[in-house]
């Protein structure tokens, strides 16, 4: 709230300060270091005509105040190539933004390089100069590539960058790796996004027009976090906008197969869910409470107070157990953004502030959600169904998200306050066909689901640097404090088997969870950098340290519903009806028990603590190398409150993992050429174990009718003689060798080809739990390696012909090569079921390793007539998600060839209305995951129709 106060004061102060400059227009800029991509302090910026300007801040930025006019602009600087700009133009109360003035180290005293100003407006040039320049191999997205390619969101911008895909639209993963090893943060600080349980925040919450680049660090420095090994995506937002920006965005999307559907599914929720929140409709009866009365307890006297308050809750459960068919909406967005900085003499203010709602509606036709098994018998191969569900969901997905930021800048300090609120709620209604064949006889049933999980997180970060004696001591430190919950209210599960003579008495226990979940989490860090020479060259020693806790508490309470003598039509809105309710008259009606009730697996609490610090030397041992050598150590501690299902083992605040781990870190550069390096890297890190893989948590999935194992259950065959998994899970230690040739060239053009390796310590892996199909554990399994290679060009097509000078090819792929060395128990149970002829060797792929990745597109961009399009593909190899085990074979991703379009068209002098259209999955495709075995036929585990979905898009800028 203060937050935004403060931004409304500051928007009225400069409307009212802004008539004194009114008569002047403004020349604002940034000038870097073309090597290394770094701000330069001190470069004097003279416009000469006027004998007048100014000297770059700490940041390389500057600012001047001058009459309307054409003007020739001088940028110098000790030891570098004097620049001149031409023709700049000045309006009467306008901004002009001189992006990235990039200056050389001086080949001659008296040698001065003139251009003409638009030449150079681009913040990829800049970006390049960055990824030239950094200690690390990064890639990277700057704004105008977002404006360029036409994406609204960081989601879909951040998948061009080499070796980087997109799970879901929104979670982030580089080379291939899962989840697990690709770590998010916002402006350098871990944040944690609406899932807490991944490493990685979802980023299509996050407008381009309030990114200044995404940065995406592929090899481990010593001032990072150590929890990571595929990269680290930083979202680096803007503090000091160039110019005053006010934007309205308004979007829609329609997909033929989902939107104005006469058959989607959904049912009535509260009148909230539009704003991403339930407003009490879906309330527990019991108020969470756990000593309710239980129906062993009131049977016999049903009039007692014990049995009337049995009765009341009963009767408040929600009667709806099913959805309703009706006609399904399009997509539709809206977005308003805006920013500025105010100069003063002392001081420049900065603000920032975006509100984003998107109400999103998926309708899947023919969803499928399988299990198979492996055949008994050694020339039995084709896979045997054990559960088939079959059917149609709907999904009504609302984001509604609030970012706001305010900075301010001195002669030494920059101070910055961001907050972030995110609100999601979603709601899924089902009915599906099931047929289970793994108890001998086929159960056929009729499948109702519902359900609705709203998610909330709020973040404040506030962080500071400060500059001594000019650039030679650099101070800055972070602070995020963030609150994540996800609450599930009523979800709703049922089962008719199917009716006979229309009449249906039998019903599967119908089921409704409650889930809730509440992280709070701090994050704080702080560097010291000092920049010397050594040698007679630069050099630069940094140092800090980092806290990092988080505080968990996760509860479920589940209730199932005997249904007595009461005779059903199998209509699931009709179960509850009161005339089917316990009661005094109806002692054998319909009833509630809690599972939850006297011992909760679900219910646990849990926190860590993550202790770190690092100390690391930049420097140049000779002309054209530079050595960047760290060490990092960090002292992670997790605890654990919970129980098993049984209640014979509990633990209270128990210290599941207490690991020291001590991370080094070798980063040489070596500069081939000017334009050319060759990188080296060794580094170690690490992957821990989220909170709920440490735990007894058993969390079904109804949708798919899955079930996730916490890792400390073990499991045992032969009667307990065999472990296949004890129980033990601890955290992985990796070790990364990169290497890469990169070549820059002009227009941001660059081509590069890199190879990397990394040996994994006991990764953890989802595994099929043998005791129970579609229940699936997190486990350490055998010790891994990969080893990939990278390739990416960025070229004009400007060299085949002239007239194709507006069109560019850019492609990225990465190609791997994972293994595992099975465990003991795994080698067995594959050994032991293997087939005639079959060969079992002792190594397998690693789970969630794509072999290969594939982005390519091709784009035109016209700055004269405001039009961009573009065409880009994208494909990622088939990929082992669960590893199975004994009978249960594994599951793959089966390729999913994303081809996308994107039209922008700018219009007005100033460019001030942009319309934009958009085809996404061009090609139709489907999202399959399938079952593989030795000699069989694919079988489907998960398969989903997105369709092909058409977005259009207008923006205003005021």
């Amino acid at each position: 709230m203060k937050t935004s106060v403060a931004i409304v004061l500051l928007v009225l102060f400069q409307l009212l300060t802004g008539f004194a400059f009114a008569q002047n227009g403004t020349i604002r800029g940034a000038v870097y270091e073309e090597s290394t991509g770094e701000p330069l302090f001190g470069v004097s910026v003279l416009i000469k005509e006027l004998s007048t300007g100014a000297v770059t801040d700490f940041d390389g930025k500057f600012e001047i105040q001058v009459a309307p006019g054409t003007y020739t602009i001088q940028v110098s600087y000790i030891s570098y190539t004097t620049f001149e700009l031409t023709s700049v133009e000045v309006s009467s109360g306008e901004v002009n933004v001189l992006q990235d003035i990039l200056m050389k180290e001086e080949a001659s005293e008296l040698e001065t390089v003139t251009v003409q100003a638009a030449a150079i407006r681009t913040t990829e040039s800049a970006l390049m100069s960055v990824k030239r320049g950094a200690p690390n191999l990064l890639d990277g997205v700057s704004a105008s590539t977002f404006r360029q390619i036409g994406d609204g969101d960081a989601a879909s911008a951040v998948k061009r960058v080499t070796g980087v895909s997109i799970e879901g639209g929104k979670y982030v993963y580089v080379r291939g790796l899962g989840d697990r090893y690709t770590k998010t943060v916002l402006n350098g600080m871990d944040v944690p996004g609406l899932d807490p349980d991944r490493n990685t925040i979802q980023m299509d919450i996050f407008p381009t027009n309030v990114i200044d680049n995404i940065i995406v660090s592929k090899s481990f420095t010593s001032d990072l976090p150590a929890d990571f090994t595929g990269g680290v995506v930083d979202i680096e937002t803007k503090d000091f906008p160039e110019e005053k920006t006010m934007k309205l965005g308004i979007s829609v999307g329609v997909n033929p197969s989902m939107h104005f559907n006469k058959n989607y599914i959904t049912y009535e929720g509260g009148k909230t869910d539009w704003l991403g929140f339930d407003d009490g409709t879906r309330a527990i009866p019991t108020g969470g409470r756990t000593d309710i009365p239980l129906y062993g307890q009131v049977v016999g006297n049903p009039n007692s107070p014990a049995g009337l308050e049995y009765q009341q809750i009963l009767g408040d459960f929600n009667k709806t157990l099913g959805g309703t068919r009706q006609s399904s909406l399009m997509d539709f967005g809206l977005s308003f953004s805006l920013g500025n900085q105010i100069a003063r003499p002392k001081v420049t203010w900065g603000y920032n502030a975006a509100v984003t709602y998107k109400n999103e509606t998926e309708y899947y036709q023919g969803a499928e959600f399988n299990l198979y098994g492996k055949p008994i018998g050694e020339t039995e191969t084709e896979l045997e169904p054990l559960e088939r569900q079959r059917g149609d969901y709907g999904v009504n997905n609302v984001l509604l998200g609030g970012m706001a930021g305010i900075a301010l800048k001195t002669n030494a300090s920059k101070y910055k306050l961001n907050f972030l609120h995110l609100q999601n709620g979603e709601s899924k209604a089902g009915i599906f066909d099931f047929v289970n064949t793994n108890l001998g006889a086929n159960f056929e049933a009729k499948q109702y689901n519902l359900e609705y999980s709203q998610r909330a997180l709020t973040s404040i970060l506030l962080s500071g640097t400060h500059f001594f004696n000019g650039r030679d001591w650099e101070l800055s430190w972070k602070i995020a404090p963030t609150l994540s919950t996800i609450d599930d209210p009523d979800i709703r599960f049922t089962r008719f088997r199917q009716p006979t003579n229309n009449v249906s008495t039998e019903v599967g226990l119908p089921a409704r969870i409650w889930r809730s979940l509440q992280e709070e989490n701090l994050n704080g860090k702080g560097d010291i950098t000092r920049n010397l020479s050594l040698w007679n060259r630069d050099a630069k020693l940094k140092f800090g340290g980092s806290y990092s806790f988080k505080h968990r508490l996760f509860n479920i309470q589940s209730f199932q519903f005997p249904t007595g003598d009461t005779e059903l039509t199998g209509d699931p809105n009709q179960i509850l009806d009161e005339e089917n309710l316990f009661s005094a008259d109806n002692r054998n009606g319909v009833r509630y028990n809690p599972d939850f009730i006297p011992t909760n697996p679900n219910e646990y609490e849990a926190y860590a603590t993550t202790m770190g610090g690092y100390a690391s030397m930049e420097l140049n041992p000779a002309e054209k190398l530079k050595a960047v050598v760290g060490l990092r150590v960090e002292q992670f501690n997790q605890y654990y409150t919970g129980t098993n299902q049984t209640g014979d083992i509990v633990f209270d605040l128990v210290e599941m993992l207490d690991d020291l781990d001590f991370f080094p870190t070798v980063n040489l550069i070596y500069n081939l050429k000017e334009n050319q390096n060759l990188r080296l890297s060794a580094t170690r890190t690490t992957a821990r174990p989220s909170f709920k893989e440490l735990s007894y948590a058993e969390i079904l999935d109804p949708i798919s009718g899955r079930t996730f194992i916490g890792g400390l259950y073990q499991e045992t065959t032969n009667g307990g003689s065999e472990v296949l998994w004890d129980g033990n899970l601890t955290s992985t230690r990796i070790n990364n060798f990169d290497l890469r040739w990169e070549l820059f060239q002009q227009r941001g053009e660059m081509f590069s080809v890199s190879a990397f390796y990394k040996t994994f310590d006991r990764p953890i892996e989802m595994v099929q739990f043998l005791a129970d199909p579609g229940t699936f554990q997190p486990r350490n399994v055998g010790n891994g390696s990969v080893a990939g290679l990278e390739f990416e060009f960025r070229k004009s097509l400007k060299f085949i012909t002239p007239s194709l000078e507006n069109f560019a090819w850019n492609t990225n792929v990465t190609i791997t090569e994972s293994q595992i060395k099975m465990s003991e128990s795994e080698l067995r149970s594959r050994t032991n079921s293997a087939k005639e002829g079959e060969v079992i060797d002792d190594t397998r792929q690693m789970a969630g390793q794509a072999p290969f990745i594939i982005n390519t597109g091709l784009s035109f961009n016209n700055f004269a007539t405001g039009l961009e399009a573009g065409l880009f593909y994208n494909v990622q190899g088939p990929t082992l998600t669960y590893v199975g085990f004994g009978n249960r074979t594994d599951t793959f991703s089966v390729p999913f060839h994303s081809l996308n379009f994107n039209l922008n068209k700018s219009f007005g002098a100033d460019e001030r209305i942009q319309a934009g259209l958009g085809v996404q999955n061009i090609l139709n495709q489907k999202r399959e995951t399938v079952f593989k075995a030795y000699e069989a036929q694919d079988q489907i585990f998960t398969s989903l129709a997105p369709g092909t979905k058409i977005n259009f898009n207008v923006a205003f800028s005021f």
